[in-house]
């Protein structure tokens, strides 16, 4: 009678710290959730969500537990039955607890300085800013000092409560015998297994269960955000095959569509292998490109698209060329922009192409093909061209030299992020004088508005009491963008040159919606001295910049570019489309028509009347074929390699 007493407090002693550490996680989880609900309490109540995020997000919190616990389950029966191995189970129990528990708190503080960034809990970018720790840290000093100074105080002193109470119960563990181990260790498994599936269903729970309202950011409070982090690790298995599909189509049909929708002539398409692969028929003259990507400039902030009175400079050169009124950008991250305007591709689910494997090299960009034809191709930054494997990307597809944060010497100021804008466009002046008599593309980064805002005292009146603050950033790149078109202006190479400039995405997207469509909202506009002024309101996608600016330098030849050029009245007449990524989620828009698809979730359609989507009853079909074609062809596209130049047989008229 005495021994089966013993054995059972030889298999609590063995539990207890499993239970202590389910305990723990699940209290963290849940005062996390309770001030996050708190904080967001009005877009909570919004969408009468208060009840089910809590009983959501318990049930996700005990998935993560169920995932936590693999490793011990898994352990049991080797190392906690005998004498020997009880040391290994003992160590397990005292660092392999506490060091999950430390990850999990510091996974949930750093979640509002996310959120306030991304409107989402931490998601795949999470693991992609780790790669740039110089960076991230000084963006995070300079604009989150007291949060960074909680959690460094916070987290050793919880650190140290964790491992004194583990440490304490590892000791005390006994070795619990074979048989009971054996006879716990399926029971330990199986329940497991079960909180990690959360269901009895085909498919276990995942994202797309708490999707239940239109604001994405409500849905995952429902989560927690080491689930999160884990799952958008474990979707990078799409990304071999260009992201997750929202749904099947024949190949063919996918093609087809693709192709009706780039309004080119059938005879044009000149490759059997490359479906996009087309011949573009362009003006009688020849000139240099320069594309301004501009960091983050939202229409918000534009005056001359309704915005705030912070880029007079900007709005007055918008009367001198073409101005895009209508321009969406594809994604919500500068590698997104940059994939869009430099090489016209269109969004995936899967991370952009400037950073899968297989678009490293032979991926088609506008560098690749004009430096074919002659031209000398630059990139030109003002931070470390490394950041998000832009230097790799650019050098390998086709950009002859790259300049960054390194080669700039006796700037005038250097921030987190790199130079000041008004360094970056003073070397672009000297590198475009340089090159002559051309021919010349290149592509010039800006990075002052980035947060934490930094840029030289005395050069603009603030808008803005505190220097530093999006609203002052904007004004002062818009200084610096004025003063190098002043320039411009007086140098040898001003009345042969086109120029774009654009934004990479807009400041911050956020908001209740499912998409917001109208954080998508960015200013593009063409000038240069043989550039005719108008104005084009139609609808207009980044990725119709790359075949436009062609048809503006004279260029003939073939590129695989599914965009318009809107240099052509045929693209102008029309409604126009827009294809938009936010994380997961996708969008198509043609005219004021709006096709959504969510993974894991059947399609939608809205209308979008005032910076708002209204929902339609029923879905146009044909429509949702347009939409689902274009984000198949983007990931079939990356999968095959389809988006690169054929025989190199094209030209740049006059040359």
């Amino acid at each position: 009678m005495g021994s089966a007493p013993r054995s059972i407090r030889r298999v609590q002693t063995s539990l207890q710290p499993l239970i202590l550490f389910a305990a723990y996680l699940l209290l963290i989880l849940t005062v996390a959730r309770i001030l996050l609900v708190a904080w967001q309490a009005e877009r909570v109540f919004a969408v009468d969500m208060f009840a089910t995020i809590f009983v959501q997000g318990l049930r996700f919190d005990l998935v993560l537990l169920g995932l936590a616990l693999v490793i011990p389950v898994l352990a049991f029966p080797l190392f906690a039955s005998t004498g020997r191995p009880l040391r290994i189970w003992q160590l397990l129990l005292r660092f392999y607890l506490p060091a999950v528990l430390l990850f999990v708190l510091f996974m949930e503080i750093s979640t509002p300085s996310f959120v306030e960034q991304f409107d989402s809990r931490p998601n795949i970018l999470f693991v992609e800013y780790l790669n740039h720790p110089r960076e991230v840290f000084a963006t995070l000093w300079a604009a989150y000092k007291l949060p960074l100074i909680f959690a460094s105080v916070m987290i050793p002193m919880v650190a140290l409560v964790f491992t004194r109470a583990f440490r304490t119960m590892a000791q005390r563990v006994e070795a619990t015998g074979v048989l009971p181990a054996l006879f716990l260790f399926p029971l330990l498994l199986i329940a497991s297994a079960g909180l990690i599936r959360s269901t009895l269903d085909h498919r276990p729970v995942n994202p797309s269960t708490v999707a239940l309202s239109t604001d994405p950011l409500v849905n995952d409070l429902a989560l927690n955000s080491t689930y999160t982090l884990l799952y958008a690790i474990y979707e990078t298995r799409h990304e071999g095959q260009g992201g997750l599909r929202y749904g099947d189509m024949p190949e063919d049909e996918v093609i087809d569509s693709v192709r009706s929708e780039m309004h080119v002539a059938g005879g044009d398409f000149s490759s059997g292998l490359l479906p996009t692969l087309h011949t573009q028929h362009g003006m009688t003259r020849r000139k240099n490109l320069v594309i301004i990507i501009e960091e983050s400039l939202g229409a918000e902030f534009v005056g001359a698209l309704g915005g705030l009175p912070l880029t007079p400079r900007l709005d007055a050169l918008s009367e001198e060329g073409i101005w895009l009124e209508n321009l969406f950008a594809t994604g919500t991250r500068s590698v997104r922009g940059l994939e869009a305007i430099v090489s016209g591709y269109p969004p995936t689910p899967a991370r952009s192409v400037v950073k899968l494997p297989k678009s490293q090299r032979g991926f088609f960009t506008l560098a690749e093909l004009l430096s074919t034809a002659g031209y000398e191709t630059s990139f030109i930054y003002g931070g470390e061209a490394q950041f998000d494997n832009m230097r790799r990307f650019f050098i390998n597809n086709g950009f002859g030299h790259v300049i960054d944060e390194k080669d700039y010497i006796d700037p005038v100021f250097v921030g987190s992020w790199g130079v000041s804008d008004e360094d970056l466009f003073a070397r672009a002046d000297e590198e475009f004088e340089r090159a002559g008599d051309g021919p010349f593309f290149s592509v010039v980064f800006t990075s002052s508005n980035h947060s934490p805002y930094q840029f030289p005292d005395g050069r603009i009146d603030l808008f803005d009491a505190d220097k530093n603050t999006v609203n002052n950033a904007v004004k002062y790149a818009d200084h610096a963008l004025g003063g190098f078109f002043e320039q411009a202006r007086q140098s040898s190479y001003w009345d042969d040159t086109v120029f774009l400039v654009v934004a990479d995405h807009n400041s911050r997207v956020y908001g209740d919606q499912v998409l917001p469509v109208d954080r998508f909202h960015i200013p593009g506009l063409i000038l240069g001295g043989s550039v005719e002024p108008r104005s084009i309101d139609t609808l207009a996608s980044q990725i119709d910049l790359g075949p436009t600016l062609l048809s503006l330098i004279g260029f003939v030849g073939e590129h695989p570019m599914t965009g318009r050029d809107l240099t052509n009245p045929v693209n102008t007449d029309g409604p126009g489309r827009a294809i938009m990524q936010f994380n997961t989620t996708q969008a198509y828009m043609e005219g004021d028509q709006v096709i959504v698809m969510q993974r894991d979730h059947p399609v939608e359609q809205f209308r979008y009347v005032d910076s708002r989507l209204e929902a339609v009853q029923g879905i146009d079909e044909g429509l949702r074929k347009k939409a689902l074609a274009q984000s198949i062809w983007a990931s079939l596209a990356y999968e095959k390699s389809l988006y690169r130049l054929g025989a190199k047989d094209f030209r740049v008229a006059g040359l």
